[in-house]
């Protein structure tokens, strides 16, 4: 008996090996004699044999004939695999899809396989890794008759569910059809062996007849001047059962028993060999369908029609190409195939867009050869994430798609009652953004208690607007007093945080098209408006407001750029030929209103417009005050932030962690703990590049967990 070395050796001579370049098949026969691999391989020599030689049918290229051979040997992939650039993607893909066969395996009969083969889509991120699994579990099926019943049964329902429905998307009608008859042929083996029995009945009266069609078929084309290959088209068992539950007919009523197909040279052929065959025989209307000029979803493209034929028998035709029929055969393969001999052109990129569109598609249960026609408006497969329930359910999310998200999506009143998640095993906080194949587990309380904070975008605790609206639809259920407390409560915080805690309300609640202060807090309240909106507003308003009354000087000549102070590198466009330096004690930003002092030695100073300090000045020594505007951001912008939090474990790494997130730097830290309340006090001195960016810090700094205020200082 020959030892698994020997059926190592003997394997990498077949041809899918043989096809690889000479250094490799060289490395790949010395690791053999070097590392003699043993019982780690997850399927016998035959079975890899059979995966290898079908990947050769379906044209693959050399790396993913190795990638197919290293999983099966996985002894070779240490030594080998490092000398094929991209082959890990490969490998890790065929990784990454067992995760999927052990969900499906946990699954009640039939749960959400639809579910199960998008999460295989998203987690396989090199799309060849489809085909190599395809032909694996085609050669696990022809070798399944001698496994023990429950796992062949269980290998039958995985193809069932996973494998031919994938087939069927990608067009690869060659291993489709067969994965759905072994398939069948072990979950449903007594109606299997009835039709199998029927068809081979009839087999030889079935054959005479189909062979005469085709010598009429030939004789009418070659009459015409069409060069044609025609065949009698095999018909499936799965096939012909599916037709007989959807038609509600017996076995002796379906005319599609007997079909011929015709292969020409180019497509105005088709439609010439088309008129032929309705002038040979008379067609039947209600049969026609043109998938030439409107392809399939997933580019399948043919004309088939039925005619009265010979004896007043039915038969179908089905007319296309030579190059439809390989790719009708061999589905996106065929682009792979003979992309690099023919260019691929649209066709490839169709295809390809195509595949990564298999989202939200109809039931395959439906039958219907226009069931996958929902799938060409899905979204595409980067913009969605899959993660699982505690039980392998899976949900699906918009790209950034947080912990919170995947509680809205499982249902609305777990939303609402989330106080808590973990993710793989851990507990994460509500933001936490999931991954493709994250196993989530949702932490809840016994009341619904949303929080209107997670209404507000910048604190990132919900990425998808379908979340938002169930949240917002909570609010607006609450009575009008609730509403108008916790808006002002929430814009107050806000505007406190960036000094703007005096400023008048009334212009902004125009703005925003709120007949009253009142209903601007109504609309902050429900998520209509959020805080930083409003406070964006305000800096405009008070921008605006500041620039004509700062004009003081009588003549002023067009501004024009002044030179750059040496730490703060920004640029302040005013009177020219002056140093210019920010006030300490406002320190204003980008996008605030701003004037300037003329001091008497050290140029002009730039104060935030509703500066304390700038207005004394500026009663005392009117003449000195200069209209000055930000010009382009240089480098940064200084700022002091304070911050009050609970002490705990990990605060200051969690704070300086979030300031690095959001591309600040942090260039000075002062703390203070207070023992009996448990408290710490932060100052740090921030570089920001703009209003914009420190609004939406406070705002995830208040957000932390601990952090009782975050908010600007001075």
């Amino acid at each position: 008996m020959p030892s698994p070395v020997q059926d190592i050796a003997t394997l990498l001579q077949r041809p899918a090996i043989q096809g690889l370049p000479a250094p490799l098949r060289r490395a790949l026969a010395g690791a053999v004699d070097a590392a003699a691999p043993t019982g780690d391989m997850p399927d016998t020599i035959g079975v890899l044999a059979d995966t290898l030689d079908t990947l050769v049918t379906l044209g693959a290229d050399g790396d993913v004939v190795l990638a197919a051979l290293l999983h099966g040997v996985p002894a070779l992939a240490e030594p080998v695999g490092s000398q094929v650039p991209g082959l890990a993607a490969l490998l890790e893909g065929q990784v990454a899809a067992a995760q999927v066969w052990a969900l499906h395996a946990e699954q009640v009969r039939g749960v959400n396989t639809e579910g199960l083969r998008r999460l295989l889509l998203a987690i396989v991120r090199d799309l060849r890794v489809v085909t190599i699994l395809l032909a694996r579990q085609l050669a696990r099926m022809r070798a399944a008759g001698a496994l023990p019943e429950s796992e062949r049964q269980a290998l039958a329902r995985l193809t069932r569910d996973i494998h031919a429905p994938l087939a069927n998307r990608l067009g690869i009608w060659q291993l489709k059809w067969e994965l759905e008859d072994l398939a069948f042929r072990y979950l449903q083996p007594q109606v299997y062996k009835q039709i199998a029995t029927q068809l081979d009945e009839k087999r030889i009266g079935r054959e005479r007849y189909i062979g005469e069609v085709i010598d009429a078929l030939r004789a009418a084309l070659a009459e015409h001047g069409i060069r044609a290959d025609i065949s009698g088209r095999p018909k499936h068992i799965y096939s012909i059962w599916r037709k007989m539950q959807r038609k509600q007919v017996g076995f002796d009523e379906l005319y599609d028993l007997r079909a011929v197909r015709i292969a020409v040279d180019d497509v105005a052929a088709c439609y010439a060999a088309l008129g032929i065959v309705h002038a040979l025989w008379v067609p039947i209307p209600s049969e026609f369908d043109d998938y030439i000029a409107r392809p399939k979803a997933n580019d399948y493209r043919s004309l088939h029609t039925a005619v009265v034929g010979p004896e007043g028998r039915t038969v179908e035709v089905q007319i296309r190409t030579h190059e439809m029929h390989a790719q009708a055969e061999l589905g996106v393969a065929a682009h792979w195939k003979y992309k690099e001999g023919k260019g691929g052109g649209d066709a490839f990129d169709r295809k390809i867009a195509w595949m990564r569109r298999l989202l939200d598609g109809a039931a395959e249960g439906s039958g219907g050869e226009g069931s996958l026609a929902g799938e060409l408006d899905a979204e595409l497969v980067e913009d969605r994430i899959y993660a699982l329930t505690p039980k392998g359910e899976v949900v699906d999310l918009p790209r950034s798609g947080t912990v919170l998200d995947f509680a809205y999506h499982v249902h609305t009143m777990v939303g609402h009652r989330t106080r808590g998640a973990k993710v793989n095993g851990r507990i994460v906080p509500l933001s936490h953004v999931l991954r493709s194949g994250d196993r989530v587990e949702i932490l809840t309380s016994k009341e619904p208690e949303p929080r209107r904070d997670w209404l507000l975008q910048a604190n990132g605790f919900l990425a998808s607007g379908r979340s938002r609206d169930k949240v917002r639809a909570w609010f607006h259920k609450l009575d009008r007093a609730r509403n108008l407390q916790a808006g002002r409560d929430l814009l107050e915080k806000e505007l406190k945080r960036l000094g703007l805690h005096h400023a008048d309300l009334t212009g902004a609640a125009k703005k925003f098209h709120a007949d009253s202060v009142e209903e601007l807090y109504i609309q902050v309240a429900l998520g209509d408006v959020g805080p930083h909106q409003v406070g964006r507003a305000l800096h405009e308003e008070q921008r605006a407001a500041a620039e004509p009354d700062t004009v003081s000087l009588p003549v002023l000549r067009p501004p024009r750029k002044v030179a750059k102070p040496g730490k703060s590198k920004f640029t302040v466009q005013g009177v020219g030929n002056l140093l210019v330096q920010l006030a300490k004690c406002c320190q204003p930003v980008p996008g605030e209103p701003i004037a300037g002092y003329l001091t008497r030695v050290r140029g002009v100073t730039v104060h935030r417009a509703d500066c304390v300090a700038f207005a004394r000045l500026a009663a005392t020594s009117p003449q000195r005050v200069l209209p000055v505007e930000w010009g382009q951001a240089g480098g940064g912008y200084e700022v002091d932030v304070q911050v009050t939090a609970l002490d705990r474990k990990w605060l200051l790494k969690d704070i300086t962690t979030l300031i690095a997130q959001e591309e600040a730097n942090v260039l000075d830290i002062n703390s203070q703990s207070n023992r009996t309340s448990g408290r710490v006090h932060l100052r740090l001195r921030l570089k920001v590049a703009d209003f914009g960016q420190l609004s939406t810090l406070l705002g995830k700094l208040d957000a932390l967990p601990g952090v009782e205020d975050a908010r600007r200082s001075g």
